[in-house]
């Protein structure tokens, strides 16, 4: 109990700052915070349909979450969520549109393993040249962003992937491919089975980095590499590992998007999930039950800023501004350590 305090008490006071500063700003654009945080309570888990929303939004932030998370367990850190997720996206539509005639559970399936290799593999070139020859992970996901952006978008406006018309899209898949929506919630909601799956992939990477010694092995290298090359540990081995890893999680990100909401891949591709998944990684403490708790709080708001953004004169952008005032206290952590909010001991990074 009091390591999970330690783990959660920086976060928490990181939210809690955000919203003081946010209630600030509020106030300096002649609104009323108190009735602003109660729109964007009713817009987020307000009713059953803002709760839907919220597990909606929440879902590939999961993923993303977990793939950087993933990463700086071993002291990488992975900027390429964006690229992976775009590239697992288009591998889920291509598999979704060409393969026709197979029972819907074999090919989301197909969609949801083509989507995790390409990511893998997308990341792994990155951690090939990490391992390999020493180039810094951050330089090498950043390039590799712009080159999935770019070479999707040429794939996708070829004749063989095209749409007829002017917008550069894919046709939507096939029925048998879609993602099942949890419309027992409500309705007409977007939320699908993506949302299991993540959390699935939670309780695994959990597994994976607690239970396993695939997992110390990882921890161990982020938290000394000489040392871990020195008691046996394959340095190269556990880099290129984890990369792979956190590429294929980002891919299921993409697939989630396509399968289930978007039903085809477009260019350029809806953006935001995998930077936002950097966010999430921090405030989850780079914990996979923390980076579920981190997402479904950023899925909270903006479920909320979009209530707040048609019920009221504050704009949606408000939900950035307090998302990224949340990271600046998460990454000023050692304020909130020097003001005795932190128990003394807790180490500030795992």
């Amino acid at each position: 109990m009091r390591s999970l305090f330690s783990e959660a008490t920086p976060p928490l006071v990181s939210v809690l700052f955000a919203a003081l500063v946010s209630s600030v700003i509020v106030l300096a654009l002649g609104q009323n915070p108190l009735h602003i945080g109660s729109v964007m309570f009713q817009g987020s888990v307000g009713s059953v349909r803002s709760l839907a929303n919220t597990l909606e939004e929440a879902t590939p932030l999961i993923f993303t979450g977990l793939a950087v998370a993933i990463g700086m367990q071993c002291g990488l850190f992975n900027i390429g969520g964006e690229g992976q997720l775009v590239v697992g996206a288009f591998a889920a539509a291509w598999i979704g549109v060409k393969v026709a005639g197979v029972n819907p559970l074999a090919h989301v399936t197909l969609c949801i393993l083509a989507a995790g290799f390409l990511g893998a593999v997308w990341a792994l070139v990155a951690g090939v040249l990490k391992a390999r020859f020493g180039a810094h992970e951050v330089i090498n996901t950043i390039m590799l962003n712009y080159v999935a952006f770019i070479l999707t978008n040429y794939l996708v406006n070829l004749p063989y992937f095209k749409k007829p018309g002017q917008i550069p899209q894919t046709d939507d898949v096939l029925a048998s491919a879609l993602l099942p929506r949890m419309d027992f919630i409500y309705k007409y909601t977007r939320l699908n089975l993506g949302f299991v799956l993540a959390v699935v992939v939670v309780i695994l990477v959990y597994v994976l980095l607690e239970r396993t010694r695939l997992g110390y092995e990882i921890k161990a290298v982020g938290l000394n590499p000489v040392a871990s090359r020195a008691a046996g540990i394959s340095v190269v081995r556990s880099v290129m590992i984890v990369m792979a890893l956190s590429g294929l999680v980002a891919g299921l990100a993409g697939a989630e998007r396509v399968l289930g909401v978007h039903k085809h891949f477009v260019s350029p591709f809806p953006y935001g999930y995998g930077f936002a998944g950097i966010a999430v990684a921090l405030l989850g403490r780079n914990k996979p039950l923390g980076v579920l708790v981190a997402a479904l709080f950023f899925g909270a708001l903006a479920s909320g800023g979009a209530q707040v953004d048609m019920e009221t004169q504050v704009p949606r952008e408000l939900v950035t501004v307090i998302q990224a005032i949340v990271i600046l206290f998460v990454a000023c952590e050692y304020l909130v350590r020097r003001m005795g909010l932190w128990p003394r001991g807790a180490a500030a990074h795992e």
